[in-house]
């Protein structure tokens, strides 16, 4: 790394404090990540919050997703939010090559399980009636929004920009 660099990279982190890094001297993971698998995953905590409920296991989900096609179609259309969710906790210093490749390529992941998620919501819309069009408007809205922030977040940038290394003792 040259000094240009160096220097690039002290003005990134000049911003945050010492309760922004975590145990690794990484900048503590975006809320927009959360929030980006929150919606992606949606489909698996309407899932948990219903088994978690001891008086009756499907009234969420019933509420939710009126349609049980559609909440199978949520837990589809999720199944690559569990894939980041997985290398998000394996994002240590020994983690595998395929983790740290994947961090790498942490943006262009979600964008795609964003919009594996908006076709699987338009497919259920036009060829199953499954949904309003204004849950189809609203859920595309969400899932551009959460792409252009993304793709905008210096945070997210540096989050994947920094993978954990081994610490000196």
């Amino acid at each position: 790394m040259n000094k240009e660099q160096t220097v690039n990279k002290g003005q990134a982190y000049a911003r945050y404090g010492v309760h922004d890094f975590d145990s690794f001297d990484c900048v503590k993971l975006s809320k927009g990540i959360y929030l980006s698998l929150l919606f992606v995953l949606r489909g698996y905590i309407a899932w948990i919050i219903s088994i978690t409920n001891m008086r009756d296991k499907t009234a969420i989900i019933q509420w939710l997703y009126p349609d049980p096609a559609l909440f199978y179609l949520s837990l589809a259309s999720g199944v690559i939010g569990l894939y980041l969710v997985l290398v998000i906790s394996l994002r240590r210093p020994d983690a595998a090559n395929w983790v740290k490749t994947s961090w790498r390529h942490y943006k262009i992941i979600i964008i795609i399980a964003l919009l594996v998620d908006l076709i699987v919501e338009v497919s259920g819309y036009w060829y199953w009636q499954l949904s309003s069009f204004n849950a189809l408007i609203s859920h595309a809205v969400i899932a551009i929004l959460i792409s252009y922030f993304t793709l905008r977040s210096k945070r997210i940038a540096l989050n994947i920009a920094d993978f954990p290394e081994k610490l000196p003792e």
